[in-house]
């Protein structure tokens, strides 16, 4: 993710902290050193929001190793202001696997709760019920409430929460995918509208959770049904075949006239057998223009080191590919010829065409 910066890597798992993070600590700081002018004060400000998203990245570590119990990896996690992402590979397709991986998140919290709790109770230093309270008691009280509240955040059968993806987890066993995370997405999307009314008359920031409640629910729904049109569909459907390719001879000159001409904005380089041997990206070759000039040859510029795809791989295993790449297209091969590339934006406009097909065939009327 941009704006993010890198902080280490635990079981196979990059952990990344977005900039506006470390802005948030600083300003959780400062608050509390002006409120006591002292700097123990702001460090133990600082400690608990760290203690805080320290359960948060569990809470991730949660999904990503129920996720890989199914076979599913996770790019990686990124700590925001509002809580942690883990990008995982793709969604589980089985319903119940998705269950257990939504599941498993707010199971951490769980824990992590039940046994500050524990350990509060038997050492004596349990408050009162009526006493328990977010921003007074002691340090660990304040935990064990927060992932309390986490827990139940997290439940609500909103996208994009955890509770969510379980309601769709559960209603997929009774219907269709698309349909159940329609369902579930209308019902979140209503839920944005009653935090909304609620927090114009009490808290202003359950409008800000209504907002991030109703474009979550609208983008699950949207990538469901993106996935639902690819519907385990072979790479040939939906890759170019005509395109144009580059020998590693040619100069730049060359890719930037067919750029202009509007063929198309990277090129796959093969040698003289017809085997694929480099990729020009579109960003490459404006740099390499600015700087070297349009007669230097692709070899001097092209990517001996890109991701490729199988002509006989299914879609849903390419997007991981296409997705995590600094470039814009994923060359196609069978049986190591290459046979066409793969882009983002045609793989929308499939995505459209199959939407606006399935759309014509269930408004066409039923013949009895």
């Amino acid at each position: 993710m941009s704006w993010s910066i890198r902080i280490g890597k635990f079981l196979g798992i990059d952990i990344y902290l977005h900039f506006t993070f470390i802005l948030l600590l600083g300003f959780i700081g400062l608050s509390y050193w002006l409120q006591t002018r002292e700097i123990a004060s702001a460090l133990a400000g600082i400690g608990f929001f760290a203690a805080l998203f320290t359960c948060i990245l569990l809470h991730e570590y949660g999904h990503a190793l129920a996720a890989r119990k199914f076979g599913i990896q996770t790019r990686d996690i990124t700590l925001l202001p509002i809580g942690g992402l883990a990008r995982l590979e793709r969604m589980p397709k089985k319903p119940m696997q998705e269950f257990w991986v939504a599941l498993a998140g707010p199971a951490v919290n769980v824990v992590i709760a039940t046994l500050l709790f524990a350990y509060l109770y038997l050492t004596d230093q349990l408050a009162d019920p009526e006493q328990l309270s977010l921003t007074s008691g002691s340090f660990l009280t304040r935990i064990a409430l927060v992932n309390v509240f986490i827990v139940a955040f997290n439940l609500l059968p909103a996208f994009p929460m955890d509770g969510g993806r379980v309601l769709r987890s559960l209603l997929a066993t009774r219907m269709e995918y698309t349909q159940a995370t329609a369902v579930a997405a209308r019902l979140g999307q209503f839920l944005a509208i009653l935090f909304a009314f609620i927090g114009l008359f009490w808290n202003p920031f359950l409008v800000f959770i209504a907002l991030f409640v109703w474009i979550g629910a609208a983008q699950e729904f949207e990538m469901a049904k993106f996935n639902s049109a690819l519907g385990g569909r072979p790479m040939q459907q939906m890759m170019i075949t005509d395109f144009h390719a580059l020998l590693p001879s040619d100069p730049l000159s060359k890719a930037a006239d067919l750029v202009v001409a509007g063929f198309q904005q990277e090129f796959p380089v093969i040698d003289e057998n017809g085997s694929l041997v480099g990729l020009l990206t579109r960003s490459d070759l404006i740099a390499a223009l600015a700087s070297k000039g349009a007669s230097v040859q692709v070899s001097e510029v092209m990517r001996r080191e890109f991701e490729k795809a199988d002509a006989n791989e299914l879609v849903e295993s390419v997007m991981a590919k296409l997705g995590k790449r600094q470039s814009e297209s994923l060359p196609v091969l069978e049986n190591g010829r290459l046979i066409g590339i793969l882009t983002a934006e045609n793989m929308s406009e499939f995505i459209m065409i199959q939407n606006a097909l399935r759309s014509s065939r269930e408004n066409q009327p039923v013949s009895t």
